[in-house]
Order: C-alpha cells, then sequence, then structure tokens
C-alpha cells in the first residue's frame, strides 16, 4: 500500500467540500486557494473522485463540487483509493528470498492499516472539523449576468440664467 500527499490531499479537499456544499456547489478554485493546492492538481484528483462516484459536478456560472454518496456512505479508504494510482490491497512481486522473510510483516502491516481506514468514516472526520470549531464564510452569490437596477439621481441646477432655472428638479433613469 502507498500513502502519499495526493490521499492527504484529497481528504481534505473532499473533508472542505462537505463542510461547505450547504451553500450550494464548491467551485475547485475556492478550494485550491484554501487548502493551498494547484487547481491542475485538484483537477485531476477530482476527475478520478467523479469516476468512483464520490463526487459529482455542476457546470455554468454557481457551479461546482458535492459530494457524490451519503457523508457516512464513504470511508477514507474509498477516498484514498480512489486517488492512488495502486491498490491498497498489498501487491506481491516476485521477492528475493531474502525479502521473502518480512513480507508477511509488511502484509500484515498493509492489512491492518487498510482495516483502519475503512473503519473511518468521512461523516466522523467532518463532524471532528466542525468541533474543532471549523467556520463556514458565506460568498456572495456571484452576479449571474442579471445586471441591477440603475440608482436614479435628482439634478438640481444652480444655474441662474438657464431653462433651470425655474425651481424644476428632473430625473434621469
Amino acid at each position: 500500500m502507498r500513502l502519499s500527499t495526493k490521499g492527504r490531499f484529497a481528504v481534505n479537499a473532499m473533508i472542505d467540500i462537505a463542510l461547505r456544499e450547504v451553500l450550494g456547489p464548491v467551485p475547485l478554485t475556492d478550494i485550491a486557494s484554501r487548502q493551498q493546492i494547484s487547481l491542475s492538481y485538484l483537477e485531476q484528483m477530482f476527475s478520478k473522485l467523479r469516476a468512483k462516484g464520490l463526487v459529482t459536478s455542476t457546470r455554468g456560472p454557481g457551479g461546482g463540487y458535492a459530494l457524490g454518496r451519503r457523508i457516512d456512505d464513504i470511508t477514507v479508504a474509498d477516498i484514498i483509493y480512489a486517488v492512488e494510482d495502486a491498490s491498497l490491497k498489498s501487491k506481491q512481486p516476485d521477492a528475493a528470498p531474502a525479502q521473502d522473510m518480512t513480507q508477511d510483516l509488511w502484509d500484515a502491516m498493509n492489512a491492518k492499516l487498510l482495516s483502519f481506514m475503512q473503519s473511518v468514516t468521512f461523516k466522523r472526520l467532518v463532524l471532528d472539523q466542525r468541533v474543532l470549531g471549523g467556520t463556514i464564510e458565506k460568498k456572495p452569490l456571484p452576479n449571474r449576468g442579471v445586471f441591477k437596477k440603475p440608482v436614479q439621481q435628482t439634478i438640481r441646477p444652480n444655474v441662474p440664467n438657464s431653462v433651470f432655472a425655474l425651481g424644476q428638479t428632473f430625473r434621469t433613469p
């Protein structure tokens, strides 16, 4: 079994989504800035997560990612397995006799690690983050091509010898 920063980044990004998806789909650009992860790296990871059904994507303005399954149906092992290139299960290469002596040790360790990661639900990780005081900032909704109504201004001329000297006020749209 191989654990790398890719797996750790994937778990962090998934927790980020779980904490914020109540506000709508979470854009990868927001995750990248909060977690200090390259956007292109996140795009690669999320294509793998989406292929495994762990996240769903929404396109367009206001789009982003949301969890693809219920929070208590996801384990840490599911996330790691989705983004890591190798399987979580131990591979049995054709080992030399000297390496065979410790292979049982490494297989047992991999089995324990896999069992532990399967026992940790994603819901538990998210709840732990909420208990630690993880706050969610509310972002203003993006302006989706709808323009704001123009503010009407009142013009009060102060030129004495003009058409406007009648004391009337004019409104502009």
